[in-house]
């Protein structure tokens, strides 16, 4: 047998069933089987033994936690786009680590996409007349950035074409990307590199637009996070790419998820300030003080991870770029609060301390977030529609049984 390929017997200790188990999974559709090298004997993939596996330990576990299947729970849909597993983030197979060491957010999102050796990027695509874009801009311009970009998208989506083809959704979506990435940071449309845009924008130097690059690729997705299932959604129901973008920036606005990374930078402008016991007794405040209905006790903003307990490795991967760079407080801070809680950075705290180190705009970690993030909605949107499925979940009753027509 090849490294992947396995015997029957193989296959069905992998699984941890019998061999007629195996064979019922055959005839029931749910694996294929294919002849060994030499035709004798019957072989199985595998990925496809894996991907079973997968389906039938979360089937067991939602025998037993059905009812936080919601809340960090088990898998509620199939996706080959984003892999969360072993302390490992990887985008198509790809650790994300080795990509933010590299690629570009342009790259990243057509790996995202399935469309790594294309460059829909390179491509002239439809761009908006500048005067209606300025007409735009000087409407909203004062609004807060997320709220701009939320009421922008819509408008940018209804100048695209309607297309069912691949490609044309593709280059929609750099379209939308690049529409995005301007709204947020209010300046015109550009076909610059995004993370040059943002260094233009911020009057970023070389190296810190070499961090910025990186940043967005650690950001460009997270399988299904609370904005991410909410695009998926309005993808399921078979709205425009930009009104499922825009919803999925609604989410993102949210406090409990992209408006963490705000929280995060406050707390750490605060503590940065401190040093030896002051910031010790800081840091115990917040743990005496946390919210007692946050998944974590003690609620340290920027640290812990539910799918990662030994350390989100965004969080660790984006701290790597500034060591050495002359921000050792920061690094105090981590330390000392990893001492008092056990707990790790997360991508959060990462974010909140390239905003700090590179002294970028007040908000910035967040608008970094959303815009590597874009990278994956689309692919997540693409996916739903290729799958075409209308996601609509059950709630379970739980309210009066006393019924008035009793």
């Amino acid at each position: 047998m090849s490294a992947k390929t396995l015997s029957s017997r193989e296959a069905a200790a992998l699984l941890g069933v019998s061999l007629p188990t195996l064979y019922s999974y055959v005839s029931r559709g749910l694996l294929k089987s294919v002849p060994s090298a030499d035709g004798r004997r019957k072989c199985y993939q595998r990925e496809q033994l894996l991907r079973l596996l997968a389906r039938n330990t979360d089937s067991r576990r939602a025998g037993h936690t059905a009812e936080s299947a919601i809340d960090w729970g088990v898998p509620v849909l199939e996706s080959g786009i984003t892999l969360v597993d072993k302390g490992q983030l990887r985008y198509r197979g790809h650790e994300v680590g080795q990509l933010a060491q590299t690629c570009s957010l342009e790259q990243t999102a057509q790996l995202l996409w399935g469309k790594p050796d294309a460059d829909f990027f390179s491509e002239n695509c439809t761009a908006v007349p500048a005067a209606e874009w300025h007409a735009l801009r000087r409407q909203m311009g004062t609004l807060p950035a997320l709220t701009r970009a939320m009421s922008l998208m819509p408008i940018l989506a209804a100048a695209l074409p309607h297309t069912l083809d691949e490609d044309g959704q593709l280059k929609n979506g750099v379209f939308l990307m690049r529409g995005l990435a301007a709204a947020l940071l209010n300046q015109d449309f550009s076909l610059q590199p995004l993370h040059h845009q943002i260094a233009q924008a911020w009057s970023l130097s070389a190296p810190s637009a070499e961090l910025i690059r990186a940043a967005l690729v650690i950001c460009a997705d997270h399988e299904l996070n609370v904005s991410t299932f909410t695009v998926r959604c309005v993808a399921s129901t078979g709205a425009e790419l930009g009104v499922a973008i825009s919803a999925g920036l609604a989410a993102l606005s949210g406090p409990k998820h992209g408006g963490e990374s705000q929280r995060v930078q406050s707390w750490l402008r605060h503590a940065i300030a401190l040093r030896g016991a002051a910031l010790n007794s800081f840091i115990s405040a917040q743990m005496q003080a946390h919210d007692s209905a946050s998944q974590f006790s003690p609620n340290i903003p920027g640290f812990g991870h539910p799918l990662y307990p030994d350390g989100d490795p965004r969080g660790r991967y984006l701290l790597s770029l500034l060591d050495g760079q002359g921000h050792q407080e920061i690094f105090d801070v981590a330390a000392a609060a990893h001492e008092m809680t056990g707990q790790y950075p997360h991508v959060d705290f990462g974010l909140a301390a390239l905003e700090l180190a590179c002294q970028l705009p007040v908000g910035a970690a967040q608008i970094l977030f959303a815009i590597g993030r874009s990278a994956g909605w689309i692919a997540h949107a693409l996916e739903q529609r290729y799958h075409g499925q209308l996601i609509r979940p059950r709630a379970r009753y739980v309210g009066n049984y006393d019924f008035a027509d009793h």
